[in-house]
């Protein structure tokens, strides 16, 4: 019991200490989801100023893959905003709208790949912080760090499946943030979960009516 409140304590302290910068993060990171869901480019101007900030506050407490994970994030989102600006090509079936590039789906076979590759490379880089550094949940923090790497490249090719991966990533994270007194960053990531989900059946929607325009797009038959 005593344990606990000393815990709650220490969280109470460290809530404090980060409100204000973790505040403005929090704000900026709803602004880039909700941004994201209804595909606005803008996103990824949010995303950039909200992980600049979450690099410094996951340092301090020694969440160190996902400060360097923030890193990543920031460059995410410069890429991501030049992918989001590319025209779709004409001769691309999935492509067809003039406002940028679209919503695409990746098959099972894919997506079971991409998984096993990136959980060996977790195992690894969990193995090595645990053994070469002071991070806190190494193992936790490294698997959320190398599936958010490789579900960010997913969100920046507007690949549909990316909600999945972001349920379970935010999911667990949760644990870490709560466990690291990251309160308002806690509360956003069980809102993350709501929002990822919500996200899917928006995109699934855009995705099914591109589907639907290409099918019923007449073809055209030669006669002789």
């Amino acid at each position: 019991m005593f344990e606990l409140g000393q815990t709650l304590s220490q969280a109470f302290n460290e809530m404090g200490m980060m409100t204000f910068w973790e505040a403005i993060a929090v704000v900026l990171a709803i602004a880039y989801l909700a941004l994201a869901m209804k595909t606005n480019i803008w996103c990824w101007a949010a995303a950039f100023v909200s992980t600049a900030i979450y690099t410094v506050l996951f340092w301090k407490v020694s969440l160190l893959m996902e400060s360097v994970l923030n890193i990543y994030y920031m460059a995410m989102a410069v890429y991501g905003y030049w992918m989001w600006m590319q025209q779709p090509k004409a001769d691309n079936k999935h492509e067809v709208n003039d406002k940028g590039s679209v919503i695409i789906s990746w098959s099972l076979t894919t997506h079971l790949f991409l998984i096993a590759v990136t959980s060996i490379l977790s195992l690894a880089v969990g193995y090595l912080m645990a053994n070469y550094t002071q991070a806190s949940f190494p193992y936790l923090d490294a698997a959320t760090t190398c599936f958010a790497v490789m579900t960010t490249y997913l969100v920046a090719k507007k690949v549909l499946e990316n909600w999945f991966y972001w349920i379970i990533i935010n999911t667990v994270s949760i644990y870490l943030y709560f466990s690291k007194g990251l309160m308002l960053t806690t509360v956003l990531f069980v809102a993350y979960v709501v929002m990822a989900i919500v996200g899917y059946f928006m995109w699934r929607k855009t995705w099914l009516q591109s589907e639907s325009v290409v099918n019923a797009s007449p073809q055209v038959s030669h006669t002789g």
